[in-house]
This record gives structure tokens, C-alpha cells and sequence, in this order.
């Protein structure tokens, strides 16, 4: 316990990076470096309907056009925080994929509404196995109900799995019996992505070496690869440096969670408090 609190102490205090970080500030900067740097901006959707397009810029990586990034955020929580988000991509010319949950802190249509208008993709962020305590069947009518409830929005086309740390069931269990692609849906990005060519960046558990830390949001079969390739990144500094400086991937799928990023102070503390208290309790009970 004495070594968590020193440690935890240590994070707020000590690291003066962390207060400059998850901020909508850092946010755009973070966007605005990436874009510098010739990094083209695509919507997961995108990338499924032209997959072997981006798959043969694999063949020459030498070449500025391509470097590419699948921009994904999971809206989680604090849907206004998506929007905040939106706008600042909207901006940039940006699009990007918004990935939305059923709960009430997700889904709120005007905030739907608004970032379809702006011209991003979004998909349902489905969590069934967990909803109908893993009955597989009532998952499976659960998730039709709510991608006909999303598609009213958007003409949805790519889902992707909520972690739903505390839950025992793993939402991508659902399609050990069904198919997402009977229902016109063309990609998943734990099933559609192939991470031995693009690096996984995300931010889960509020920072960006969360891996460790994570239930499910993690590719865990290529994380040693990166380590020793040193793609591990602590903070968003580190990777505005890694841009810089070049030795960021040229390949990538980003996600973020809208509502870690804000620039209101309160709750720029709040977020950081508790979502370092859940890291703790995520390493030391639900990590395997």
C-alpha cells in the first residue's frame, strides 16, 4: 500500500508532463503535429471499404503517402466531451469514427446528430453479452434493437466491442455464434484490423502505455514487438516528440476516449483521480 501511495503521489506531483496533458489543448496539438508530418487521417469505415488500397502502401514505406491513421474514439461517457472532440477535428478537416454506447452518458442524440453533421462516422459501441448477463441469443436481438436504433442517425457500417472491465463476459463472444456481416455491418477493429502491419495506439486508462493496465482494450500477441521497437509511449508528449523526430509507426489506429480530454480544470482533476484509482484496482484484481 505504501508503495501504490508513494508511487500515485509521484504521478500527480512529480511528473509536471501530466499536468500539461489530456487537455482539448494537447488534443488539437497532438492532431496538428500528426498532420505536419504528412499523416492522413481516415475513418475506420474508410479504411474497410478500401482495405486493399491502404494494405498495398504497406509495399513502400519509404513513401510520405503512407503514412495513414484509423482515428477512433470510444464514447464511453461525458458525450459532450465527444463533441468538444468533433469540432476540433471538424477544424482540421479531420474525420474520424465516434463509437457510441447505449447508456444515457453515451447516447445522446443531439450530440449524435451534430457530429454526423460534421461529417465523422458513427458506429455502436456494443457491450450485449454483458447486458444480457451472457446470454448469447438475448445479446444478439439486444444488438439488432440497437443498431436499428443507431442506423436512424447514420447508415452504421463498422461496430466496435465496449471492454466492460467488471463485467465476466467478453462482448466479442457474441460472434463465436452470429455473424456481424449478416447484418451489413463490414468491420470490427479487434477482428477486421491486422495489427502485424498497423501499431495499436490508444488511450486507455489515461495514458498511453495502458496496455498493462487494460481488460480488454489491448492487442496483447504484438505488445513485446513494439516494446522492443520502443512504439511504447507514457504520455502524449512523448508522442508529439516520436512525430518529430520520425520514429513514430507510419501505420496506426488511434482511439481515444473523449472524456478524458477537457479543459475544464474540475474535471480535468476529477478524471485523472479516479481513473487512476480504477488502474490500481484493474492491475491488481481484473488484469490476467
Amino acid at each position: 500500500c505504501e508503495w501504490m501511495l508513494y508511487n500515485f503521489m509521484q504521478y500527480l506531483f512529480v511528473d509536471y508532463k501530466v499536468l500539461m496533458d489530456f487537455t482539448l489543448r494537447k488534443y488539437r496539438e497532438l492532431l496538428v503535429h500528426l498532420q505536419k508530418k504528412g499523416y492522413e487521417f481516415i475513418t475506420f469505415e474508410q479504411y474497410c471499404e478500401q482495405k486493399s488500397l491502404f494494405l498495398e502502401s504497406l509495399a513502400s514505406a519509404s513513401s510520405p503517402a503512407t503514412k495513414w491513421i484509423i482515428l477512433r474514439h470510444d464514447v464511453d461517457l461525458k458525450a459532450q466531451n465527444s463533441l468538444a472532440t468533433a469540432q476540433i477535428e471538424h477544424a482540421l478537416g479531420i474525420a474520424a469514427s465516434y463509437y457510441f454506447r447505449v447508456i444515457p452518458e453515451s447516447n445522446q442524440p443531439e450530440v449524435i446528430r451534430a457530429i454526423v453533421a460534421m461529417g465523422h462516422e458513427i458506429g455502436y459501441h456494443y457491450e450485449d453479452m454483458a447486458i444480457a448477463n451472457g446470454d448469447t441469443d438475448k445479446a444478439y436481438l439486444h444488438f439488432q434493437k440497437q443498431l436499428q436504433y443507431f442506423r436512424q442517425f447514420y447508415p452504421v457500417r463498422t461496430i466496435c466491442m465496449h471492454g466492460a472491465p467488471t463485467s465476466q463476459w467478453d462482448g466479442k463472444d457474441l460472434w463465436k455464434q452470429y455473424d456481424y456481416r449478416a447484418l451489413e455491418i463490414i468491420g470490427e477493429p479487434y477482428f477486421d484490423v491486422n495489427y502485424e502491419d498497423i501499431y495499436y495506439l490508444t488511450d486507455t486508462g489515461r495514458r498511453w502505455d495502458g496496455y498493462k493496465v487494460s481488460v480488454r482494450d489491448r492487442i496483447p500477441q504484438y505488445h513485446d514487438q513494439w516494446v522492443e521497437r520502443g512504439w511504447i509511449y507514457r504520455n502524449t508528449i512523448n508522442i508529439i516528440n516520436a512525430v518529430k523526430h520520425n520514429t513514430l509507426p507510419v501505420r496506426i489506429m488511434m482511439t481515444t476516449h473523449p472524456h478524458r480530454w477537457t479543459n475544464d480544470p474540475l474535471g480535468w482533476l476529477k478524471e485523472l483521480l479516479l481513473q487512476s484509482a480504477k488502474n490500481i484496482v484493474k492491475r491488481l484484481f481484473l488484469v490476467k
